[in-house]
C-alpha cells in the first residue's frame, strides 16, 4: 500500500464537489480517513448508493478499495 497516497486529501480523488463537502463536513478530511470507512458508515453521512459507488471507483483507479484489499 502506497502510504503516500493514504496522507493525501481527499480532493485528490477527484470525487463531485458535493461529495467532498459531505465527507470533510464528518471530518473525512484523507485518503485515508475515507479508506476505514465502510458503505454502512458512508450512508449513515448522507452519502446515496451512487455517490458511494463513485468513491469505490475512484478509489479503486487508486489500487485501493474499501475492504482493505488492494490491487497493486
Amino acid at each position: 500500500m502506497n502510504s503516500a497516497l493514504l496522507d493525501q486529501d481527499i480532493s485528490y480523488l477527484n470525487l463531485n464537489p458535493k461529495i467532498i463537502n459531505i465527507l470533510k463536513d464528518n471530518d473525512i478530511l484523507s485518503v485515508y480517513d475515507l479508506w476505514i470507512q465502510n458503505r454502512k458508515n458512508l450512508k449513515k453521512i448522507n452519502l446515496n448508493d451512487q455517490e458511494i459507488k463513485e468513491i469505490i471507483i475512484k478509489l479503486e483507479l487508486h489500487g485501493i478499495d474499501l475492504n482493505k484489499k488492494t490491487n497493486k
